[in-house]
């Protein structure tokens, strides 16, 4: 389980990189849900690591590297060998990956016809075309309740 400080760490270094990104830039995935994303399929444990060919905090695939761009890090070209996995591993530019993919595939998956961090969840873990299906108990009981405390949280601050 993710500690409250580990989650506090996170959610700065990805509003940094969602600050410091270009204005005309979609974003559609807030920082809360790529918090809860990266709670309940890494536990946000930013060591650099791949398992199953999913790398990083937000388990990364190359296709969804591809689909997004070959997005990397610095000046690095994407045709380089580790191009993938240094993007994968940097908190940066694998939240800007999940980004350009939600842009690209960002769908209501649960039919309440709105498109929100549910949504991007299920099409993050289960891919686009398969959304629709139910996700594995683990990831969406961790995701969901993630989400229920920063909803909490963010009425305790109102």
């Amino acid at each position: 389980m993710t500690t409250a400080k580990n989650l506090v760490c996170l959610s700065i270094i990805l509003a940094v990189g969602v600050a410091g990104a270009k204005a005309e830039q979609k974003r559609p995935i807030t920082e809360t849900c790529l918090v809860c994303m990266c709670e309940a399929l890494s536990g946000c444990n930013a060591t650099a690591v791949c398992v199953n060919g999913a790398c990083g905090i937000f388990r990364l695939t190359w296709d969804q590297w591809v689909d997004s761009g070959r997005l990397t890090v610095g000046e690095e070209p994407p045709q380089s060998e580790n191009s993938f996995t240094n993007c994968a591993n940097d908190p940066y530019c694998s939240a800007d990956t999940l980004q350009n993919y939600m842009v690209k595939y960002g769908q209501d998956c649960n039919g309440d016809e709105q498109v929100d961090c549910y949504d991007y969840g299920a099409i993050h873990y289960m891919g686009p075309f398969n959304c629709q299906a139910d996700m594995p108990y683990n990831y969406e009981s961790i995701f969901k309740n993630c989400l229920k405390r920063a909803k909490k949280q963010q009425q305790q601050q109102q």
